[in-house]
C-alpha cells in the first residue's frame, strides 16, 4: 500500500470553494478502484487547515490516480484556494490498510 498524508493550508476567503472542491474530489477518488480510502480532514488547531489521508492499494494504483481527469481538475483548481505550498509524505508501507489499535476499545 502507499500512504500519502498532506496538509493544505486554505485561503480562509476561499473556504467555501475549497469545500466544495474537497467534496467532490474526495468523492471521485474514493471511486478509483485502486484507492483504499481517501479523506480530508481539518485541523482542530488552525480552522484553515485541512489533511489529505490517502491509501491506494499499490503505486500502479497510485500512478492510475494522477492519470484520471478529475485529478487534473483538482491540481488546476487548487493554486487558487491554497495560501501556501502543500506539504506532502508519501510512505510505501507493506500494509493494507488500516488496522485495530490495541490501547482503546469502546466501553
Amino acid at each position: 500500500m502507499i500512504l500519502i498524508n498532506i496538509v493544505m493550508p486554505i485561503r480562509p476567503e476561499k473556504t467555501d470553494e475549497w469545500l466544495a472542491l474537497a467534496e467532490s474530489y474526495e468523492r471521485d477518488v474514493n471511486a478509483e478502484e485502486g484507492c483504499l480510502f481517501f479523506k480530508f480532514a481539518r485541523s482542530l488547531s488552525d480552522e484553515n487547515e485541512y489533511i489529505c489521508i490517502e491509501g491506494f492499494r499499490d503505486a500502479d494504483a497510485g500512478a492510475a490516480h494522477v492519470a484520471q481527469p478529475h485529478v487534473k481538475k483538482f491540481f488546476d483548481a487548487a493554486p487558487d484556494v491554497v495560501s501556501a505550498q502543500p506539504q506532502i509524505i508519501y510512505i510505501d508501507t507493506p500494509h493494507d490498510g488500516f488496522g485495530p489499535m490495541g490501547e482503546i476499545q469502546p466501553r
